[in-house]
């Protein structure tokens, strides 16, 4: 078999379902990106808006036990590899940090909200960072993010396409 180049490829994203559903779902893995990201690409590439979310919602939750439980191993490691990425994991995990307030006054209910507000800064992957900080355990931690991830992703949606985006 043939690996798929350049203008194979596009077409194959663009033209395919299996090509459209792959490329919203690995989008939505990003972080920054997310589900924010990728529902309007998938809905943009010909996908019906539900299903876009759905896939999205599939691939952004797929990092989400991996963050959780590696993340702050990951970070002690990228610290010892030089000082510029010490500096930047300090400065991530401050910034996320800063936001503890509303998971601990709230508890799991915070952490839901936090990941639910499609605004920069919040989603799942930073949900995932927060939990691991805070120590929730894996368990709490993933059905907490998934919940915020579907109210984020129907946020999303509805705004961009409307409920009947969504339902019709």
């Amino acid at each position: 078999m043939e690996w798929l180049t350049g203008t194979d490829a596009y077409i194959w994203i663009t033209e395919t379902f299996a090509g459209r559903t792959l490329a919203t779902f690995f989008v939505s893995m990003i972080p920054v990106v997310e589900l924010r990201g990728a529902i309007p690409l998938g809905v943009g590439l010909g996908l019906p808006p539900w299903y876009s979310m759905l896939v999205a919602i599939v691939g952004n939750m797929v990092p989400v036990p991996f963050v959780v439980l590696f993340i702050r191993r990951v970070f002690e490691w990228m610290k010892t590899k030089s000082e510029r990425l010490a500096r930047w994991v300090d400065k991530r995990v401050e910034k996320t940090m800063k936001r503890r307030r509303v998971v601990y006054h709230s508890e799991l209910l915070g952490l839901i909200l936090f990941v639910a507000v499609p605004l920069p800064g919040t989603g799942a992957w930073t949900g995932g960072l927060l939990a691991a900080l805070l120590n929730v355990r894996l368990r709490n931690a993933v059905l907490c993010i998934f919940a915020g991830v579907v109210i984020a992703a129907v946020i999303i949606t509805s705004l961009t396409y409307g409920f009947l985006g969504i339902f019709g």
